[in-house]
């Protein structure tokens, strides 16, 4: 198949349906799919499971659905299995085809998309496939845990933007998160009582299958390990005692790369974690080393370990740290450091992809996997300090989303207006699948304001949510001491990477700018909004005084800006430079959010100006 000509750009039929990652190709037909009761679906030999979970989630609507699968599904996902599918939609009905049943799951997630675009879905031709192999994401639940169900329900929006891989970060200094029944002492003593059994291991990665998500865990050594010594100190290369780490950073505990019992016990553990985790890659970190005794043991070390891991049918995954000579050619390597770091290696890339720094979905997204041979695709990151159960959903997704695309589409689809104009919509579908990124934002405010019922009670801290944007790990790592046992239950906590009503503010100051007046009552109504604000915020919580009130006076500055830009008149000598310098100020973190509705309000300053 070849990507069409325009993907991507406006007269593609993007404009005709909201789908997230744009399809190879799309041909547009005639007449819609009336989207009703009396909805049916023909299975010819799909799984079953995936069949089910689409009524589930479609029951009565619609004329129906013909799935024709070609062959059966394997046992476990592979990498490189064929994802492909074929999909039409008429007024009569809708048809789905793929050779493999997981090209038939990535189509199902299409029609679903489809069908909540639209009343009615316009006729069209898909022909799709993915543009890489290997599309991941990466969940640390070691220095935050995480249940069983947050993994899941992010395993469900994942398939529904035809992601494959969860790379499962199980262990570090702050926990290890895994049973052990050869070494109990592991989980008992480092984990502070959360992990997960071999039976819910067992249930996740089932969960994963089903949905066409390989998972590979990773166990990461020889740093990043003081967790393990809690229990086990004779595996460290100093003496103890030790005791879970609180602190973020990196720490000098390492294991042993000098002593044969290290590798003895790492080859009754291999062989335990083989059996729970049936994905043929296996990922050891690797990452981080800096006592210089143990990074001159390094290279030993990974050789040796690569050899233990192949005894147990797997193959070694590890971050660019493990480049050594003599590594074997099938280890795959996960590049965070930079393009180029993998030295001729299969590549999983994962720099430009690392969520925890709450980058705007545009960053990543100009952000290309790369076309170097052995390039298997990318993995964007969700470390864990500063996320918890309750905020990892929101820090991401919709984000992801965007990402998702990256790793699925044709490579000329990287317009980012047609990005953000389908991400919306698509971060409100993503909710219908059990997601809570949006779901989570009220209730966080409602604690910050005393617990009271939504509406007017906060209703001045919403305006000041919708107007900010949380800094991530760079900001937060030194704007305060951090732990891992702080709650994660301030504003900061609570306010989004990117605000989506300060986004549509900036379209519709665009849209003004270039000549369309009908976008001038909502600006000026939304200014208006922000400059009356900080008069009904009660002061509660006490460090977003300052930021209320520049809210307030940024809200000012728009509204004297729009009034000259209404009038055709030219402010004063010096007016918009003193207005950019306040701007400036009133951008730089606050509470450690930022203040997003600067952008608009610049925007607006800026165009009075040079007219």
């Amino acid at each position: 198949m070849r990507p069409p000509t325009q993907v991507g750009q406006a007269s593609w039929p993007v404009l005709l349906v909201i789908l997230m990652p744009l399809p190879w190709k799309v041909v547009p037909g005639t007449g819609r799919l009336a989207v009703g009761p009396g909805f049916h679906v023909v299975n010819n030999g799909c799984p079953e499971s995936a069949v089910a979970r689409f009524r589930g989630r479609r029951s009565g609507r619609g004329p129906g659905l013909t799935v024709t699968c070609g062959q059966p599904a394997p046992e476990w996902p592979t990498l490189g299995e064929d994802e492909s599918y074929t999909l039409d939609v008429t007024e009569a009905g809708a048809r789905l085809d793929a050779p493999s049943a997981t090209g038939a799951l990535r189509g199902i997630e299409t029609l679903l998309q489809l069908i909540d675009s639209t009343p009615a879905v316009p006729a069209l031709h898909i022909e799709d496939r993915p543009r890489f192999p290997w599309r991941g994401l990466m969940m640390d639940v070691s220095r935050h845990w995480m249940p069983v169900e947050v993994i899941e329900r992010n395993l469900d929006a994942m398939a529904a933007v035809k992601l494959n891989v969860l790379h499962w970060h199980l262990s570090d200094d702050q926990g290890f998160r895994v049973e052990s029944k050869l070494y109990p002492q592991l989980q008992q003593l480092g984990s502070d009582g959360n992990f997960y059994t071999q039976d819910q291991v067992r249930e996740v990665v089932a969960y994963a299958r089903d949905r066409g998500i390989r998972v590979v865990p990773e166990f990461d050594i020889p740093g990043h390990t003081t967790s393990w010594f809690v229990g086990m100190p004779d595996l460290a290369a100093a003496p103890g005692p030790y005791q879970i780490e609180r602190d973020w950073g990196v720490f000098p505990a390492v294991m042993n790369a000098a002593g044969d019992s290290t590798y003895g016990f790492l080859d009754a553990f291999f062989g335990e974690m083989a059996a729970l985790f049936p994905d043929p890659y296996f990922h050891i970190g690797g990452d981080e080393v800096e006592d210089p005794l143990a990074r001159a043991l390094q290279p030993q070390f990974i050789l040796r370990v690569q050899a233990l891991l192949r005894q147990h049918g797997k193959t070694l995954v590890g971050w660019d740290d493990v480049l050594t000579p003599g590594l074997a050619a099938d280890a795959v390597i996960q590049a965070w450091r930079g393009p180029g770091t993998a030295q001729g290696y299969r590549t999983v890339v994962s720099y430009g992809y690392y969520l925890d720094y709450l980058r705007p979905a545009a960053q990543h997204y100009a952000v290309d996997p790369g076309q170097a041979t052995g390039t298997l695709g990318g993995e964007a990151c969700m470390w864990a300090e500063f996320v918890s159960a309750q905020t990892v959903d929101s820090r991401i997704w919709p984000r992801m989303a965007a990402i998702a695309e990256r790793f699925w589409s044709p490579a000329e689809v990287t317009d980012v207006s047609s990005m953000y104009q389908r991400l919306e919509p698509v971060s409100r579908w993503l909710e219908g699948t059990g997601i809570q990124h949006r779901a989570n934002y009220l209730p966080m405010l409602e604690s910050l304001a005393g617990g009271q019922p939504p509406g007017q009670s906060i209703a001045p801290l919403r305006v000041l949510g919708d107007a900010s944007e949380a800094t991530g790990i760079d900001v937060r790592s030194v704007a305060r001491y951090y732990t891992s046992l702080t709650p994660l239950d301030r504003f900061v906590d609570a306010a989004r990477p990117e605000s989506e009503p300060v986004r549509r503010l900036e379209q519709a100051v665009t849209r003004l700018v270039s000549g369309d007046p009908s976008e001038l009552r909502d600006i000026r109504s939304r200014l208006r909004e922000w400059a009356a604000n900080d008069a009904r915020f009660d002061g509660s919580p006490a460090e977003l005084i300052p930021l209320s009130q520049n809210l307030k006076s940024v809200g000012e500055i728009g509204l004297d800006a729009l009034q000259y830009w209404e009038a055709a008149q030219a402010p004063p000598s010096g007016w918009m430079a003193a207005q950019n310098q306040a701007l400036d100020a009133f951008e730089q973190p606050v509470a450690q959010v930022v203040l997003a509705a600067v952008r608009p309000v610049r925007l607006l300053v800026n165009a009075v100006a040079s007219r």
